[in-house]
């Protein structure tokens, strides 16, 4: 075992992952494993919808990978998540949940997740309430997911899938998804999301890595020239995996 003190040049790397841990902890776009994501959340996340969980912000787990089981999708150049409601549980010897209407309320007469966050969403579209606060973690592959940040709930309806009623709910990214206290405005400054394509592309090309030190914990998918200052989201040429300690080294600095 190697004893003694740090060497100062090292002190202040680690004093200001330190200092950054909370900001990194909610920064989106991180890489996350399900149990880490399960972690953050203090929660067992076993269904893509979860209201309010320990009665603060949402939940949606989405994914828009080929075979996925709901039609999520964004558009509006990246800022808008459209997110479809979920299916009944499948019964033992019951109608296959695809062949039936998404349900609104249980068999109990008690609201499902659908007519929790429909009555949140239609009360926010009507400014009868504050827009919901969502945290929305898209799937990659098995068992990597990407925090897509804090979203709001703006509206839902219900319309026809072609062969049943399927709810839809509109998202808007905010642009501010580290401040958990801030109060819901009007309108708020929106953010543009990594696509999945580039994100799924990115991930292969790095190897699943920090492109700086090899790093296989703490990823998080940085702009190479910031957003701010012009760069793209929409091609991995501008995109890499970086780890959180040169993330944070990195900051505003352009190389």
């Amino acid at each position: 075992m190697v004893t003694g003190s740090l060497p100062q040049a090292r002190k202040p790397i680690i004093r200001q992952m330190a200092e950054a841990r909370p900001y990194l902890e909610r920064m989106s776009d991180r890489v996350l494993g399900y149990l880490d994501m399960c972690h953050r959340e203090r929660l067992h996340l076993q269904r893509g919808m979860n209201f309010r969980v320990r009665g603060g912000h949402s939940v949606l787990l989405m994914s828009v990978r080929p075979g996925a089981p709901y039609h999520d999708r964004l558009s509006e150049d990246g800022t808008v998540l459209l997110y479809e409601g979920h299916d009944a549980p499948r019964q033992p010897g019951g109608t296959d949940p695809k062949q039936a209407d998404q349900p609104a309320l249980t068999p109990h007469g008690r609201p499902t997740e659908n007519g929790k966050f429909y009555a949140a969403a239609k009360a926010a579209a009507r400014r009868e309430a504050a827009p919901e606060r969502v945290q929305v973690y898209q799937k990659l592959r098995d068992g990597i997911w990407a925090d897509n940040g804090l979203f709001h709930l703006k509206d839902a309806w219900q319309e026809s899938d072609g062969q049943r009623q399927v709810f839809s709910f509109k998202l808007e990214a905010l642009q501010d998804d580290t401040a958990e206290a801030t109060p819901a405005t009007d309108h708020p400054e929106r953010r543009r999301l990594i696509p999945t394509w580039v994100k799924v592309e990115v991930w292969k090309r790095d190897g699943g890595q920090c492109v700086e030190c090899g790093a296989t914990e703490d990823l998080h998918f940085d702009h190479d020239l910031p957003f701010v200052l012009g760069g793209a989201s929409v091609t991995p040429a501008n995109v890499q995996l970086l780890c959180a300690r040169h993330n944070l080294q990195k900051g505003p600095r352009l190389r």
